[in-house]
């Protein structure tokens, strides 16, 4: 069984190391024929596209990430996780006081948007 895991270049080693004389190209239109494809595995996703003339934020924080008491700065980071069904966005917020997390996690897939 494949589980759409081995391409032509794995099943054709695979083949071959099973002692089938089979040749490349035609292990690829033997998969054609059958349907069987492997994974694809995507190209990296580019989450920011920057405008080089646009102006940068400024650093309100002054690269200074401590606070004095709770609840006055709170640090944020954005990052994506790839998954089989699209890609997850997680939101991670930190107060940078009392070091509390919180975290938002929105998956995003062909189907839709979902929240957790």
């Amino acid at each position: 069984m494949n589980y759409s895991v081995y391409g032509v270049r794995k099943l054709w080693k695979t083949a071959v190391r099973a002692g089938i004389g089979i040749g490349r190209d035609q292990t690829a239109r033997l998969m054609r024929a059958a349907g069987i494809e492997g994974a694809r595995r995507s190209k990296r996703v580019t989450t920011t596209r920057r405008d080089p003339v646009a102006s940068r934020h400024p650093d309100l924080v002054k690269r200074e990430f401590t606070a004095t008491a709770p609840n006055r700065l709170w640090v944020t980071d954005l990052t994506f996780v790839p998954t089989w069904a699209g890609v997850a966005y997680v939101c991670f917020i930190i107060d940078a006081f009392s070091r509390t997390r919180g975290c938002q996690m929105v998956c995003v897939s062909g189907e839709g948007l979902s929240k957790e």
